[in-house]
């Protein structure tokens, strides 16, 4: 944490701008805070919500690629979030689906090398975030319609279930933030709901994990 704040205070800005931290540093930030707090969610699950027996089949193993994938995107996403609200992105091309009239805009390569437009350039960095949100939610989609047609028990359908309904709310609500210029409530509730949306996708993560047999 005091790595990232110290960024913003290595180069005295004038005395009208705003102290800026590296947005480098604030995704790193960002993702270790979240791996610890889904590893604590984990361990958790683990001693207050035993996994339930499961029926074996191969729908069951596609069900199980799925859903650590998710758990993957969603993470990923979040933290290319990072990156949009470190370089301000979101405070540009304030309109959904497309970018100012265009799909994919004119400035998204701009820099040099190319792979420094990932990173530093807020129109890429902003594209790549709708496309990754876009993404993990129709990756969503696929697992909770898969596990409709596996018989789960109750406590994993409704795992199923939130996370679909969250995957929802959390695009909604980040559309929303685009075209609001970004305020602050709805940019803490869009924060919030990446971590809702995580947690719901372990605790899936979790109901369909095999069972070690005891020595």
């Amino acid at each position: 944490g005091w790595w990232m704040v110290k960024s913003g205070l290595e180069e005295k800005p004038q005395p009208d701008d705003v102290p800026r931290v590296s947005q480098y540093r604030l995704a790193a930030h960002l993702g270790t805070a979240v791996i610890l707090y889904a590893s604590m969610l984990y361990t958790t699950l683990g001693i207050l919500a035993p996994p339930q027996p499961l029926a074996s089949g191969p729908k069951l193993g596609r069900l199980r690629g799925l859903t650590h994938g998710t758990v993957a995107m969603t993470f990923i996403t979040a933290l290319s979030g990072a990156f949009v609200a470190g370089l301000d992105a979101g405070l540009i091309y304030n309109s959904f689906p497309k970018m100012a009239e265009q799909w994919i805009p004119d400035d998204i390569m701009t820099m040099s090398p190319r792979l420094k437009n990932l990173f530093e350039n807020p129109t890429t960095v902003q594209f790549d975030h709708r496309l990754l949100g876009s993404s993990t939610l129709v990756f969503i989609l696929g697992t909770w319609m898969l596990a409709r047609g596996v018989g789960l028990p109750r406590r994993a359908r409704l795992a199923a279930n939130c996370m679909a309904g969250m995957a929802f709310v959390q695009v909604g609500l980040g559309i929303s933030t685009l075209l609001y210029y970004v305020p602050t409530h709805l940019a803490a509730a869009h924060q919030s709901g990446s971590l809702a949306l995580l947690s719901f996708a372990i605790w899936l993560m979790h109901e369909l994990r095999k069972k070690i047999p005891k020595m």
